[in-house]
């Protein structure tokens, strides 16, 4: 039988950017505790039939009923995806109780290159996508009782600057600042918003060194836990701040990221 609790019973989840990475370990770490859960996709209908699949293989290993796990199909960046994907699932489950913006991208942005195209594509996925998606839930948390809960994927990247990838750093900042602003103006209303802050994952983000071992060593020499995380590693962390354990936790960023944001250069003294 699972060890993994049944925190999340009953409760209706979707998930952006779920079909594969971190959204799809936390689609299923929802699954396994018991929610009914939709996985998110732009573009990606191979993974998200997999998804699906495997949600329903971890509900049945669960000893759960057999539930209604949908798939979606929308770009967070497009307002009417958005609209149209929330209001499908509020139509079809009845309600909505969990939120978490996962959906991200990253590229290259040099300060003194970075093209007004370039930023508005991570900017709008990034950050506005986020935005509108928690307006769409918000507005639905607020039509009936019982409050609601937005997770947002950030990154140790809200906090440490990327040289290089302005644009994504920008975005991560930004979504911070979403978290704490929207926690704060809807904390009365039993709405909790928090963020998930990831350090160096080994996802498709990362194809730069996740597959290639010299690469890879040398990302993990700057973690001072020495090694990357896996998608499984942030995964109950987010079923934590969804649950009725975490009432008492708003407009907070929770960063896992094996120590990245401790300063490790400062791990042996030069300073003093």
């Amino acid at each position: 039988m699972s060890t993994i609790p049944h925190r999340l019973a009953g409760r209706f989840a979707l998930v952006t950017g779920s079909s594969r990475g971190i959204g799809l370990a936390v689609a299923i770490r929802f699954a396994q505790e018991g929610a009914i859960v939709a996985i998110n996709h732009r573009n990606d209908p191979e993974d998200a039939d997999k998804a699906i699949a495997k949600l329903h293989e971890v509900t049945a290993a669960a000893g759960l009923p057999k539930v209604d796990h949908r798939i979606v199909v929308a770009d967070v960046a497009r307002e009417g995806d958005i609209e149209r994907a929330i209001g499908e699932l509020v139509s079809g489950w009845g309600r909505l109780d969990i939120l978490v913006n996962n959906a991200g991208i990253q590229s290259e942005t040099p300060g003194d290159e970075m093209s007004d195209d370039d930023v508005s594509k991570i900017l709008d996925v990034n950050l506005k996508g986020p935005a509108l998606a928690s307006r769409v839930a918000i507005r639905h948390f607020l039509s009936r009782p019982g409050g609601g809960v937005i997770i947002n994927t950030s990154s140790v990247h809200e906090a440490i600057p990327k040289p290089g990838y302005a644009a994504y750093a920008m975005s991560k900042a930004g979504l911070g600042h979403l978290t704490r602003t929207l926690a704060l103006e809807f904390a009365e209303k039993g709405i909790r918003v928090n963020a998930i802050g990831p350090g160096a994952t080994v996802t498709a983000m990362n194809d730069a060194w996740r597959n290639d071992p010299a690469k890879r060593k040398s990302v993990e020499s700057h973690i001072p836990m020495g090694f990357a995380g896996d998608p499984e590693d942030m995964a109950p962390a987010y079923a934590f701040l969804a649950s009725d354990e975490a009432r008492y936790i708003t407009g907070q960023t929770l960063y896992i990221d094996g120590g990245l944001t401790l300063y490790p250069d400062f791990k042996h003294n030069w300073s003093s």
